[in-house]
């Protein structure tokens, strides 16, 4: 064990994605490089220029919630309450013999409810005042996942939602660390969460030509830093991770799957989709986290990249790598595992942190698949097609979001 009150320790992970809603499954997936993309499920896509996702299929949320909790969540609280409750199970962490208010919750989604709000205004218009659900704003307001988690697990410690685009897990999980770093709590769940696969918000990303439209071939569509790449994945899930004090790791004799050693974040200030085009102040983000975990360039060895598949993000984030590593940057593996489970949004940081863990725990990169062109504008190494067995005692996980939103948390090797 290490005795710096900086360190945070990551003992529990728990994930529901289009490729596991279990960590080994989720695992398995990965380093297989099995995409989860397919034909959207949810409504009927015909007429949509892209008709692919990445769906949580199936999700039995009955094996973690009682029919009178789903009544009252939408699905993305339903989700996270789920990926906590993995995530608990994963730290055999005893809830009954733990302080309630000494445990807390930050979960974060980018959109909210956005299922409900679309069933509900279709009903007002054909029914009129008095027809909405009762429960329909409930459902709504984003900050309802953590919520509902402490409601579902009895816990009363800090709770807040987070939202900043796509990097919303990746921030939700670095104002964990502060608080716990603060004293504010002993354990914290931590992650992200999102299910907005609906027509509105997949002809709004189309209709910003954000979309892959490879409708024949779902699985080949993303592929981040491919030269032929045409835009991302809309995905679904959830990710959670049990965070906890050493002191309080030690107290209880459990065993840290790895370390949670610092958070940048900063803004590009630029443009409300669109990153700043010489990666500036993503690059920034970067060494702002570097030095919050009191680590330099040369220990990370490995990258989880944000890697959405778009044009632009794709090579921004390239360069942002290569201004915050110099030298060594083309010495670092970078993979993006949103070429497997698409983009999920306000959950992709918390799924990617949990991947970033795993990869520390287990010394194998997942795979960058489809990757088969070159770009000569995304020039490093992206661990093309197969996983990689590769002992990495640090690594990163990047996520940058709409409107400039950049955040980058480090890990280290327990």
């Amino acid at each position: 064990m290490t005795d710096d009150k900086m360190d945070i320790a990551v003992t529990g992970i728990g994930v529901f994605t289009s490729i596991g809603c279990t960590k080994e499954t989720f695992w398995d997936s990965l380093v297989n490089g099995i995409s989860g993309v397919k034909k959207i499920q949810a409504f009927n896509p015909e007429g949509h220029k892209s008709q692919i996702a990445s769906e949580v299929i199936p999700f039995n949320h009955e094996d973690y919630l009682s029919r009178k909790q789903i009544r009252k969540m939408a699905r993305f609280s339903q989700l996270a309450v789920s990926a906590s409750i993995e995530a608990v199970r994963d730290a055999g962490l005893d809830l009954e013999n733990e302080n309630p208010g000494r445990i807390g919750c930050v979960i974060g989604s980018a959109a909210g409810d956005y299922n409900n709000i679309e069933d509900q205004f279709v009903r007002f218009q054909k029914k009129g005042p008095g027809s909405v659900n009762p429960f329909s704003v409930p459902k709504i307001i984003p900050n309802m996942p953590p919520c509902n988690t402490a409601m579902v697990l009895g816990l009363h410690g800090p709770n807040m939602g987070t939202a900043a685009a796509c990097a919303t897990g990746s921030f939700a999980i670095g104002t964990a660390l502060d608080i716990l770093r603060q004293g504010r709590a002993d354990v914290m769940l931590a992650g992200g969460t999102e299910s907005t696969i609906i027509p509105m918000v997949i002809d709004g990303y189309a209709s910003m030509n954000a979309l892959s439209t490879r409708n024949e071939a779902p699985t080949e569509a993303s592929r981040p830093f491919d030269a032929e790449r045409d835009g991302f994945v809309i995905g679904e899930g959830a990710g959670v991770l049990v965070l906890e004090t050493m002191v309080h790791v030690d107290h209880r004799g459990a065993e840290p799957v790895a370390l949670l050693k610092g958070f940048g974040m900063t803004c590009d200030a630029y443009n409300i989709a669109l990153p700043e085009p010489e990666g500036k102040w993503a690059a920034a983000a970067i060494s702002a986290a570097l030095d919050n975990a009191k680590l330099n360039p040369g220990d990370i060895g490995y990258i989880n990249a944000h890697g959405t598949s778009t044009k632009a993000n794709d090579r921004v984030e390239t360069l942002a790598i290569k201004q915050a590593f110099g030298n060594h940057a083309k010495k670092i593996p970078v993979s993006s595992t949103k070429s497997l489970i698409g983009h999920t949004l306000g959950a992709a940081g918390a799924i990617e942190a949990a991947a970033t863990v795993l990869t520390l725990k287990n010394g194998i990169i997942p795979p960058t698949i489809n990757y088969h062109t070159k770009d000569p504008e995304c020039d490093l190494d992206y661990v093309p097609n197969e996983a990689r067995s590769v002992i990495v005692n640090a690594a990163i996980s990047n996520n940058f979001g709409f409107g400039g939103q950049n955040g980058v948390l480090v890990f280290s090797r327990a």
